[in-house]
């Protein structure tokens, strides 16, 4: 595998390299031959907070994690449990199509098949539901509130102020933020 390893706001050492390179290359034990895909990594420190994002793209197959911990190395760790579940649960997958059908040859025609639909489907847009509702005039503050009474993660609402339509949600800090339209 073909390392990418970045980092915002720290540097990566090459201890640091070294621990993740070594992390993910156990994954190699789930595949016949070595995967020979490019591994994208990014390491990232705001606040006590290390995150860590790995991606690696695969043919048939997009392996995509991210973890937040305060110390680096468990986020790794983290990281790497979340990829070998995704892993074994692709695996579980393959290998329930082999017991159906019964041949290797017709379970990787059947995911050529599935993978060929669900690309001409990603391109039509499907909605699913739709909600309408009255915006009410309010200060972002009780729009946060409502939000909150709801258990969403965000909330739409005419701003008293402005007249705008404003959106306020929550962020992965936990923190709130708010959608203005540009004038």
């Amino acid at each position: 595998m073909n390392y990418t390893i970045r980092g915002e706001n720290i540097e990566v050492t090459a201890a640091i390299r070294d621990y993740v390179e070594k992390k993910i290359n156990k994954l190699e034990r789930y595949f016949d031959t070595p995967p020979t895909s490019d591994v994208h990594v990014n390491l990232s420190v705001y606040n006590d907070a290390q995150t860590i994002e790995v991606t690696i793209p695969m043919t048939n197959l997009l392996l995509r994690a991210e973890e937040e911990h305060a110390d680096l190395y468990a986020a790794i760790d983290l990281v790497v449990d979340k990829l070998e579940r995704q892993i074994r649960k692709h695996k579980t997958k393959v290998n329930r199509k082999f017991r159906q059908e019964g041949s290797p040859k017709y379970i990787f025609a059947e995911l050529e098949r599935e993978k060929r639909e669900q690309e001409e489907e990603s391109d039509e847009i499907e909605i699913v539901r739709t909600k309408r509702f009255n915006l009410k005039p309010m200060d972002s503050e009780e729009a946060i509130l409502q939000m909150d009474m709801l258990g969403h993660n965000f909330f739409v609402f005419t701003n008293a102020e402005s007249g705008d339509t404003n959106v306020v949600y929550r962020r992965k800090d936990g923190r709130y933020g708010l959608i203005e339209p540009h004038r």
